[in-house]
């Protein structure tokens, strides 16, 4: 496997080597190195809704392949867990359903909804059973107001992850939040998935690919703040379009916010605007292919398709089209590092500097 290193200082650094934007090694490498110990959005509670209910889902599906099961006790407790049953490996849930217990289809052991095991028919002759071992796997779960988050194996806690963003935000009501499946889109990208995040990372580009978002963002105001998991890129609006109405408690009070786009490590983008959320989950599928979900939840809705929230659709074909061709030009024999704006990169910088920092333990 190859080190990868990142100048921490932008003035003088190169980003990172074009082997881990093709590298099969590297892409298979960061399955265990970047996205098991990352936190990982795994819906909301609308999945959950009544005590008793079971949601089975795949985390990062064609690429982690993970089998879990979101489920919401008699107490009201909401839980991740593995949905694969520990006799013989059988998936336990096959849809979202409502039920009592758990009960594996194959030899019919049972668990509860916290992922206790309680019972298993023709096994009083085994011994030293059941142990801990027995028991569902179970996840951390983060929660936000409705948006949930887990980790198969944290190396840090939730709090660290998202406490910058929620801070910055703690006056937006994420509780108020409704998700609109109907506003909610995949897009196949065929670019490797660290490719669009890093994109997503710089306004850089704005004024050159994107002419619609240049009209209604303060190109001269756009800046970047860096965290230690997250960071982000405050838009300011021009005067009269559709800005934020902010409280004096509010670090950013008294200037024309018309989006926050807050980057969260390694794949997630909070993208808040007056109406809402639109939330970006970026999926690698292959080394040179990702899924892009934008996922929509609305909090105001006279204010949808107002301001730098609207035409999203629009922004992401204009962002496929420069990172599909990046792809290309990264396995040219001529291209291997770049450099960095200091001015205008510092979140691409950012990225690239976890990356390696993950790569390399």
């Amino acid at each position: 496997m190859p080190r990868y290193f990142v100048d921490p200082d932008i003035a003088s650094a190169r980003t990172i080597h074009t082997d881990y934007y093709t590298s099969p090694a590297s892409f298979e490498s960061s399955k265990e190195k970047i996205f098991a110990p990352s936190w990982q959005y795994i819906g909301d509670t609308g999945r959950v809704t009544a005590n008793g209910s079971a949601w089975p889902f795949t985390l990062l599906e064609d690429y982690i392949d993970e089998p879990l099961l979101l489920t919401k006790d008699k107490d009201g407790i909401v839980r991740c867990m593995s949905n694969v049953c520990t006799h013989r490996g059988n998936l336990l849930v096959y849809e979202p359903c409502k039920l009592n217990q758990l009960r594996c289809r194959y030899h019919g052991r049972q668990f509860g909804l916290d992922g206790s095991f309680t019972s298993m028919p023709e096994f009083k002759e085994v011994k030293d059973f059941p142990t801990a071992e027995d028991n569902l796997h179970q996840l951390p779960v983060f929660r936000w107001g409705n948006l949930l988050f887990g980790s198969l194996q944290p190396a840090v806690d939730g709090s660290q992850v998202f406490g910058d963003m929620q801070q910055r935000m703690h006056w937006f009501n994420m509780d108020a939040l409704q998700l609109r499946a109907d506003l909610c889109k995949d897009y196949t990208v065929k670019a490797n998935w660290a490719l669009y995040c890093e994109n997503y990372l710089e306004g850089f580009h704005i004024p050159f690919v994107h002419a619609g978002l240049n009209q209604v963002l303060d190109f001269g105001e756009y800046t970047t703040e860096i965290f230690r998991y997250s960071n982000l890129q405050l838009g300011i609006g021009k005067k009269g379009d559709s800005c934020f109405d902010l409280p004096a408690s509010s670090p950013d009070y008294g200037k024309e916010v018309a989006a926050y786009y807050f980057w969260v490590f390694p794949n997630m983008m909070f993208n808040f605007y007056p109406w809402g959320l639109s939330f970006n989950l970026v999926q690698p599928l292959s080394v040179d292919t990702c899924k892009v979900s934008f996922i929509t939840y609305v909090n105001d809705e006279p204010k949808l398709n107002t301001g730098a929230g609207s035409g999203l659709d629009t922004v992401e074909l204009e962002d496929e089209e420069v990172v599909e061709n990046v792809q290309k030009g990264i396995r040219s024999r001529f291209y291997t590092h770049g450099r960095y704006s200091v001015k205008r990169e510092q979140g691409t910088h950012h990225f690239h500097s976890l990356l390696a920092e993950h790569m390399n333990k």
